[in-house]
C-alpha cells in the first residue's frame, strides 16, 4: 500500500466526506475515491459502509485508520529529522495559537522567528486550549500555546503568568470601586469563552468555589467583541490583564480581580516524548530569551 492511499482514507475519516478530503488535499474527489478503492483492493478488506452520502468505518476500517495514522505520524517524524540535517536550511514548524491574546503575545515572536529562520515555512493555527491539545495529541502540531496543561501526556515551558482583570460597564453598580472579589459579582450576568477555552473553565470553577454559578448571558472567543457587549452594559467579563488593557475604551471600567488569584498561564505545549524537531527547539529557545512586553 502507498502512502499517499493511506492519507487520502485518513482525510475523508476525519472529514466525514470524499468531497472536503479532496479540497484538504488539493485534489479531486474522484483521485480520493480511486485511491481508497485501491486500497480496500490491496487489503482485500471493504474500509467504509457507504449509505448515500454518509459513510461509516467497517471493523477493518477502525483497525486500519488507527496503524494508517501511526504510519503518517512516523513518515512525519522522519522527515522531520532529516530536515534536521539542514541545519535549519529548510523545515517546517506547525504551531498552534490562542484565539485569546496570540496578537498582543505573539506577533513580535513570530517576527524574530522569521527573521533569524527565513527558510523555515511556519504554519499557524488557532484555536482554544482543548482545541490546540487534542492537535497536538493527533499529531497535527509540533508546538501550541496552550494553558499549563494538567494532561501527561503533554509537556510544556512557560510563557506568559497574567492575572485576570474584570472588565464591567461603566452603569454597573460596581464600576466605581477599585477592586472587586469573585463573589462580589455573584449576582452580575457574566459573558464567558467558548466550550474549547480552558480559561472558561477555571472561571466556572472559580466561581463555583466562590459560592455561586454565573448567571450566563453569552459567550466569545474574540476579546473585541466580548468588551464591546460589557461597554453596552450586556454583562461582566474576566479577561487577562496583558488583553484587558488593550480593551479599554469609552463606557468600559477595567478592574482587578482582588480574590481568588485567577491566572491566566500560558505556555508552549508538545506531545511528551514526542520528536522536536530543530525548528521547533528554535522556536522555544527563542520564545524563552524574554518575557513578551
Amino acid at each position: 500500500m502507498e502512502l499517499k492511499q493511506l492519507r487520502s482514507f485518513v482525510e475523508v475519516v476525519r472529514h466525514g466526506s470524499f468531497t472536503q478530503a479532496a479540497d484538504r488535499l488539493h485534489s479531486t474527489q474522484s483521485t480520493i475515491s480511486k485511491q481508497v478503492a485501491q486500497l480496500e483492493q490491496r487489503l482485500g478488506e471493504q474500509l467504509f459502509e457507504r449509505n448515500g452520502p454518509h459513510i461509516r468505518l467497517t471493523d477493518a476500517g477502525k483497525l486500519v485508520l488507527a496503524r494508517a495514522e501511526e504510519m503518517l505520524r512516523l513518515q512525519r517524524e522522519l522527515r522531520a529529522e532529516l530536515d534536521d540535517l539542514s541545519q535549519l536550511n529548510r523545515g517546517e514548524l506547525r504551531l498552534g495559537l490562542p484565539l485569546l491574546g496570540g496578537e498582543a503575545l505573539l506577533t513580535s515572536l513570530i517576527t524574530r522567528y522569521r527573521q533569524r529562520y527565513p527558510h523555515i515555512i511556519v504554519h499557524l493555527s488557532e484555536g482554544g486550549s482543548k482545541m490546540l491539545e487534542k492537535a497536538l495529541l493527533d499529531g497535527e502540531l509540533d508546538l501550541a500555546s496552550s494553558l499549563t496543561p494538567s494532561d501527561p501526556a503533554l509537556d510544556y515551558q512557560p510563557f506568559v503568568n497574567e492575572p485576570l482583570d474584570i472588565l464591567l460597564g461603566t452603569s454597573h453598580p460596581l464600576s466605581q470601586r477599585k477592586g472587586l472579589a469573585l463573589e462580589e459579582l455573584a449576582d452580575s450576568p457574566f459573558l464567558l469563552y467558548q466550550e474549547s477555552f480552558a480559561l472558561n473553565d477555571r472561571i466556572l470553577l472559580a466561581c463555583r468555589q466562590a459560592g455561586f454559578v454565573p448567571r450566563e448571558v453569552g459567550r466569545s472567543g474574540q476579546p473585541d467583541l466580548l468588551s464591546a457587549l460589557v461597554a453596552s452594559g450586556q454583562g461582566v467579563v474576566l479577561m487577562p490583564r496583558l488583553v484587558a488593557r488593550k480593551m479599554e475604551r469609552p463606557g468600559l471600567v477595567r478592574m482587578p480581580l482582588l480574590s481568588p488569584d485567577l491566572r491566566w498561564d500560558l505556555a508552549f505545549v508538545w506531545r511528551r516524548g514526542a520528536y522536536l524537531s530543530r525548528a521547533a527547539k528554535a522556536w522555544l529557545e527563542l520564545a524563552g530569551e524574554r518575557q513578551p512586553d
